[in-house]
């Protein structure tokens, strides 16, 4: 999805930067392209990015938790159980200043009460939008070529983007992102 919104929004006209972890997916061309292997590069990544920003688009799946010790070599089988003690990443949604000069989306992948949680993260985590997919049905979200959200905003409202590609839900996110920045800095830069 971030690929696809990336493409988007340069077919738009908008400067583009694509902080990306690994995948199996070109960068699109016309882009600066930075590309992270941990939850800490990512961290470091976004933050180094954001004087430079008019809108952040979090969509990226980063895991909640990473192994509390690295093993410098392979660890080799043999007969005892190991156990993998994990700790929680940075969580860099909420690692945002809360008082800021550029808009804020963040994605909310939901396998239940897609709608409550979606919320409660626009709220907890500062956000400007969230938008919020199920990621239980698996013909949809992740690993798919399709989609189907519902975008959340301060204000209440919510507009859902019914089932198609996610070329499409891109170009129409880039869209209501254009709109709603407009909307969202005039009046942060009035008052």
């Amino acid at each position: 999805m971030g690929y696809a919104i990336a493409t988007a929004a340069t077919e738009a006209g908008h400067d583009v930067t694509l902080i990306s972890g690994p995948v199996n997916l070109p960068p699109p061309p016309d882009i600066e392209y930075v590309t992270v292997n941990s939850s800490d590069a990512m961290y470091k990544a976004v933050h180094a990015a954001l004087p430079d920003c008019d809108v952040l688009v979090m969509c990226a799946a980063v895991a909640d938790y990473k192994p509390a010790r690295v093993a410098k070599q392979k660890i080799k089988k043999n007969s005892r159980m190991l156990s993998l003690r994990l700790i929680p990443t940075r969580d860099i949604l909420k690692s945002l200043p809360r008082e800021r000069e550029y808009l804020v989306v963040g994605f909310a992948a939901e396998t239940k009460d897609v709608e409550k949680h979606a919320r409660e993260k626009l709220r907890h985590k500062n956000c400007d939008m969230i938008v919020a997919n199920d990621v239980s049905c698996p013909a949809i979200g992740m690993e798919s070529d399709e989609n189907a959200v519902t975008i959340f905003f301060r204000d209440g409202k919510s507009k859902a983007i019914a089932r198609t590609s996610k070329k499409n839900i891109a170009r129409m996110l880039v869209k209501i992102i254009s709109e709603t920045s407009k909307k969202v800095l005039t009046k942060k830069t009035r008052g």
